[in-house]
């Protein structure tokens, strides 16, 4: 994902900060603890396709 991009983008529920998981190709909201996709490079920024991220897969 593009610098650029990552740096506009925020979490569309809390508007707060997003870091990029490489791995699992995806967007985390620390906050909200979601995890939006990104699916061939593109964002998918809606609440309905996020996962919920558990406690332990905290970083």
């Amino acid at each position: 994902m593009e610098k650029n991009l990552l740096e506009i983008l925020a979490c569309p529920i809390c508007k707060g900060e997003l870091l990029y998981d490489t791995n699992h190709q995806e967007l985390i909201c620390k906050f909200d603890r979601l995890a939006y996709p990104v699916m061939d490079g593109i964002p998918v920024m809606l609440e309905t396709r996020a996962r919920r991220i558990g406690e332990d897969e905290e970083n």
